[in-house]
């Protein structure tokens, strides 16, 4: 029963996830119907993105009381309704607002899921629970936006999303029907969840984060038109690159945990940021051929996704009583990451065309690089110094 319980949770965020990510898989398609540019329609993503990274604390706070049990129900019917209306959307500016709707429930249904798997496990197999459910993301990289990109030549942009829309739906309903009523954590007020802001270490780590959200998502977003306009790959092809790039993230996911339980988290962070780096700005010149596209995407994948779990922990391990609220504003600033990149690659892309999306994206990603070595150094001299004068050593004084 914890399985199954934990797999339900996990086809929640599944949904959650697609629901994010299935604009860079119908991009070309949506803006056609819609007569609008790729840019323009790339900006349905930092709508959903940004209304996830102000609306996930705010609405934390504001149902913090609420029994987890409904608030995962009436998340997932937010969810539901959001793509339902999107399907349906007259207009840019109604597709645009149920965009934000679909937003605000997976702002709320991610963290809370999180909080119910802690409920239902014992202590002894939590992680493995978190990884479970947070594995729906990682799912939802890999087949929901590949098959997103598939279905849209026979469905359209309009099927795919109400096909989003029934999942969500369908999968709302097992919650209702398996997942038992779970009463909420202890509260924690909006201001408490700002204060932690205040903590140097946690705001430079959650820079680096919010860097590399812009990074990676400003190329991402844009994946469909990059792949046509260098490598000259259409249609099912698009779909292959997109699974190469969440297979690579797989991949790096599973290297990143394993890598921190064995080396720390500072010498994988470096090296999957070094490789972040490397990959972007060498995907002009090393996509030019299918073969050389596939490679760079499965690194890229594999680097940007390696950094999650190192990140998390170094986090958790920098603010140990406090590691609920960190984790959280790590996911509020990744999608404000997410929000920015559309706005960053419609100007990369209007000024200066697909060819400079990596190369710029490079460039974010080495500020983050920078933004962590100075953190990492700052955190060291504070370590020492704290050694250097404990009781122990006289010469402190």
């Amino acid at each position: 029963m914890p399985l199954l319980r934990n797999c339900l949770l996990a086809t929640g965020t599944f949904a959650a996830g697609t629901s994010a990510q299935v604009i860079a898989g119908v991009l070309p398609d949506l803006a056609a119907s819609q007569q609008i540019s790729v840019t323009t329609a790339g900006q349905l993503l930092t709508a959903f993105a940004l209304t996830y990274a102000v609306g996930s604390p705010l609405l934390a706070a504001m149902t913090g009381r609420w029994d987890r049990h409904t608030l995962l129900v009436t998340a997932m019917g937010v969810m539901a309704l959001g793509n339902a209306l999107a399907a349906v959307a007259p207009n840019y500016a109604f597709l645009f607002g149920a965009r934000m709707i679909t937003a605000l429930g997976a702002a709320v249904y991610t963290p809370t899921a999180t909080v119910v798997a802690a409920s239902l496990n014992p202590p002894e197999r939590r992680a493995r629970a978190f990884s479970t459910v947070f594995g729906g993301l990682t799912v939802a990289l890999v087949a929901g936006v590949p098959l997103s990109s598939a279905l849209v030549s026979s469905l359209g942009y309009r099927g795919v999303f109400a096909v989003v829309a029934g999942l969500t739906a369908v999968s709302g309903i097992a919650v209702w029907l398996v997942i038992p009523r779970v009463a909420p954590p202890e509260f924690t007020s909006l201001r408490a969840r700002v204060a932690m802001l205040g903590n140097r270490q946690i705001l430079a780590l959650l820079t680096v984060t919010l860097l590399i959200s812009i990074a990676g998502l400003s190329v991402y977003t844009y994946l469909s038109s990059v792949l046509a306009e260098i490598t000259g790959v259409a249609g099912g092809a698009v779909s292959l690159m997109f699974f190469a790039y969440g297979a690579g993230g797989v991949l790096g996911n599973w290297l990143g945990g394993r890598a921190a339980e064995r080396f720390g988290t500072r010498v994988p962070l470096l090296c999957s940021l070094v490789l972040f780096i490397v990959s972007l700005a060498l995907l002009p010149i090393v996509a030019l051929s299918v073969a050389g596209a596939v490679v760079v995407l499965v690194l890229w994948g594999m680097a940007n996704w390696s950094i999650n779990p190192p990140m998390q922990s170094r986090l958790v391990d920098t603010a140990p009583d406090s590691a609920g609220l960190t984790l959280a504003l790590n996911a509020s600033a990744i999608y404000l990451g997410i929000g920015l990149s559309g706005v960053t690659g419609g100007v990369v892309l209007a000024l200066s065309g697909t060819a400079a999306l990596g190369p710029v994206a490079a460039v974010i990603a080495s500020a983050a690089l920078g933004v962590f070595v100075i953190a990492s150094r700052a955190q060291s001299s504070a370590a020492r110094c704290t050694t250097q004068s404990g009781p122990g050593n006289t010469s402190a004084s």
